[in-house]
């Protein structure tokens, strides 16, 4: 073979090796790209075992959760856009996504939400919320995410307790286990939450006291505590929580005195404490505040409505029904600002009452059942 040949050859045996190597090179890049753009195996398997735990027989939201890649269409699955760690879980029963419009029906799914969540430990929101079979407990472990931001299990059957050292979760802003079955106490550590703003456990199963460290909870807007079996009095320190607004015990077994310092709270507006066994005066504090909505109905409130309103009494709604008030209506409320609705039935009040312009729209039944009122809306005096 001629030297000029064996070169020729030669050339050739290196650009078809170049460009083999040209080709793995390529191929390797695009493997690597996809794994780094891809949720890390240990998060996929994770999801892959709350799926397991799971049950929805009708919409099929699950089907979606398919392929290697979690971070890619899975529903209800957000990734962080540079970690690709799992980042968010937000699975709702009842929302105006296509898929339940397209079925005409909400969310049910049954089972029971694994201890798996936990290895998803860059999640900084849990959303599993009415789909209204969901039992078992809140996994305990759940208190070591420590980027968590939102709890929201509201609408299943959980049961159990709320985990003990709940207040791990520095960083969590709102918490909402309402509706359940859950049992057992309000931990003590939820009073460290202190960036907790929505604290929201309605209608469950909780009993024992409302912890008297609950002040501590600073930057809570809304608590939301009725209708669930919690007893004793209303902590004090409740009033330290300067951005409460919106405050909700109703239909529990609370008793003792109201706190005046409640009606000394700068924004709250909401002030809801029906149906439990509340006792003592109504403090006038109440007459003078903010709070636009009052509902201290079916208690056990007892002596003189306090003859303290005027301008800044500017009520939407005040119900005092089924109380153990006596004497009469103060004259002081015809210069309220504004009382929408007033319910005052069910005392032991008695004589005239007063004529304001706002009482126009007020039916005989806001004043029935007392020892001898009279008036409009009432028979004359």
């Amino acid at each position: 073979m001629s030297l000029f040949l064996r070169i020729k050859l030669i050339k050739q045996f290196e650009r078809k090796e170049m460009c083999t190597l040209v080709w793995l090179i390529a191929t390797l890049s695009f493997t690597v790209g996809l794994t780094v753009n891809a949720c890390p195996p240990s998060d996929r398997a994770a999801l892959l075992a709350i799926k397991a735990s799971l049950h929805e027989p009708y919409l099929g939201i699950f089907k979606s959760w398919t392929g290697t890649n979690c971070c890619n269409k899975w529903y209800g699955v957000t990734c962080d856009t540079v970690t690709k760690r799992v980042a968010d879980l937000t699975l709702r029963g009842e929302s105006e996504d296509p898929i339940y419009q397209k079925a005409h029906r909400t969310g049910y799914m049954t089972g029971s939400i694994s201890p798996a969540i936990c290895k998803l430990d860059r999640l900084s929101s849990v959303i599993i919320a009415d789909w209204k079979g969901i039992s078992g407990i809140i996994p305990p472990c759940i208190s070591s995410l420590k980027v968590l931001r939102i709890l929201d299990l509201i609408g299943n059957q959980i049961s159990g307790e709320i985990p003990y050292d709940i207040g791990k979760l520095s960083r969590l802003t709102v918490l909402n286990l309402a509706d359940n079955k859950l049992t057992g106490r309000i931990p003590r550590s939820l009073a460290d939450l202190s960036s907790l703003k929505h604290l929201d456990l309605r209608n469950n199963l909780i009993s024992g006291t409302i912890p008297r460290n609950f002040g501590k909870l600073r930057m809570m807007s809304r608590c939301l505590l009725s209708g669930n079996r919690i007893y004793g009095a209303i902590p004090e320190t409740i009033s330290y929580i300067y951005r409460l607004s919106d405050l909700d015990l109703s239909l529990n077994r609370l008793s003792g005195p109201i706190p005046e310092s409640l009606g000394k709270m700068s924004v709250l507006g909401t002030l809801n404490l029906d149906g439990n066994m509340i006792s003592g005066k109504l403090p006038a504090t109440l007459i003078t505040s903010r709070i636009s909505i009052l509902n201290l109905s079916r208690n056990a409130i007892e002596g003189n409505i306090p003859d303290v309103f005027g301008q800044r009494s500017y009520f939407m709604m005040m119900d005092l029904s089924y109380n153990k008030l006596k004497g009469s209506i103060p004259k002081s409320i015809s210069s309220a600002s504004f009382i929408g609705h007033l319910d005052l039935s069910h005392n032991h009040l008695c004589g005239a009452i007063p004529a304001a312009a706002w009482f126009d729209h007020l039916e005989a039944s806001s004043f029935m059942y007392n020892d001898c009122l009279c008036g409009k809306p009432l028979k004359a005096c």
